[in-house]
């Protein structure tokens, strides 16, 4: 499912490029070179044409972007975990350690230590 969605959303943004591209640009620049001869052919019904494309692209880009977090795959709890996790879950318990015998004249001086 994600494969899918993540397919139509770059077909929209290729969709959406060309479509920004062609639009007349509003400061002039080098669309007013043009514009005698797109007045011919309608250039009105163009430009509201190419705007709602525009729009629409837009809004189901972002729509695409949300479905396709939401498709995301998640990974299992027993798929591969992460080195530091594997050294949290390999670390000693320091209340399971041993304690090391001492030597006789300490024994008669401290408290024996016991572990917990």
């Amino acid at each position: 499912m994600y494969l899918v969605i993540s397919v139509f959303i770059i077909i929209v943004c290729v969709l959406l490029t060309l479509i920004v591209l062609v639009q007349n640009s509003k400061g002039g620049g080098l669309a007013s070179n043009f514009a005698s001869s797109n007045q011919v052919m309608g250039v009105r019904k163009t430009a509201d044409f190419l705007e709602k494309a525009t729009w629409t692209l837009a809004v189901s880009l972002l729509v695409l972007s949300l479905l396709a977090a939401f498709a995301l795959p998640r990974e299992n709890s027993e798929g591969p975990r992460s080195a530091i996790q594997e050294k949290i879950d390999n670390t000693k318990d320091e209340s399971q350690t041993p304690a090391f015998p001492v030597g006789q004249e300490q024994q008669e001086t401290e408290e024996p230590v016991v572990p917990k």
